[in-house]
C-alpha cells in the first residue's frame, strides 16, 4: 500500500513512453510527429467544418471537456455527441450500439474530423460511429488502449494506442494527448 502512488506514477511514465502511433496505412510514426500531424489536420479545418468527439463513460467526459475547450478557447467548431437526451432517445429507439452512428450520420459533413475515444478499442457504438464518419467523408483520429490489436487502433487517419489494461492510466493519457494537441494549436495561434 505504501508504494502504490510511487508505482502508479512509475507505471504511468512507462505507458507514456510506450504509446504507439500509426497512420491510416498502419505505418508506425514517432509520438510527437503524430501529435503534430493531428494538430495540423485540426488547424486546417475551415469554413463550416467541425471537430466531433465520441466516447463512453470516462471517455465521454474527456469528449465533453475537449469539445468545450476547442470551441470556447480555441474558436474551433466542436461538439461531443453525448447529451443524455440524445443517448437515451437513440439508445431506446435504435439500440445502444447506434448512439453515435445515428447523430454522426445526420450531422457530419465531408471534411469534418471525428475523435473516437475508447479504452478497450472494442466499443461497438464507437466503432459504428467511426464507420458512419468514414461514410460521410470525415477524417478520423482514434485513441485506444488495452489490447494492442483492438479494432479501433487501426481505423483512423491517426491512431494513438496506450499500452495499459487499466482504465485510469489509459484515460489519463488519452486526456493528456487531447490537451497536448489543443495546447499546441493555442500556442501556435498566439504566435
Amino acid at each position: 500500500m505504501n508504494n502504490h502512488a510511487e508505482n502508479f506514477y512509475r507505471d504511468l511514465a512507462q505507458y507514456v513512453g510506450g504509446i504507439r502511433v500509426t497512420d491510416g496505412a498502419g505505418e508506425q510514426m514517432e509520438f510527437f510527429r503524430g501529435i503534430e500531424a493531428v494538430t495540423g489536420m485540426i488547424r486546417s479545418l475551415g469554413g463550416d467544418r467541425k471537430l466531433m468527439f465520441i466516447g463512453n463513460g470516462g471517455s465521454a467526459a474527456i469528449s465533453s471537456h475537449m469539445a468545450v475547450d476547442f470551441w470556447k478557447n480555441g474558436g474551433i467548431r466542436a461538439v461531443a455527441f453525448n447529451d443524455s437526451s440524445l443517448l437515451t432517445c437513440v439508445g431506446n429507439d435504435c439500440g445502444y450500439e447506434n448512439i453515435f452512428e445515428k447523430p454522426i450520420g445526420m450531422f457530419a459533413d465531408a471534411g469534418d474530423i471525428l475523435v473516437a475515444i475508447s479504452c478497450s478499442g472494442r466499443s461497438e457504438n464507437v466503432l459504428l460511429g467511426v464507420t458512419a464518419a468514414r461514410a460521410k467523408g470525415c477524417k478520423v483520429v482514434t485513441l485506444s488502449g488495452f489490447d494492442h490489436g483492438n479494432p479501433l487502433s487501426s481505423m483512423g487517419d491517426y491512431n494513438f494506442y496506450v499500452p495499459s489494461h487499466s482504465y485510469g492510466p489509459v484515460e489519463i493519457i488519452h486526456h493528456s494527448i487531447c490537451h497536448c494537441i489543443f495546447d499546441t494549436i493555442m500556442r501556435e495561434k498566439k504566435g
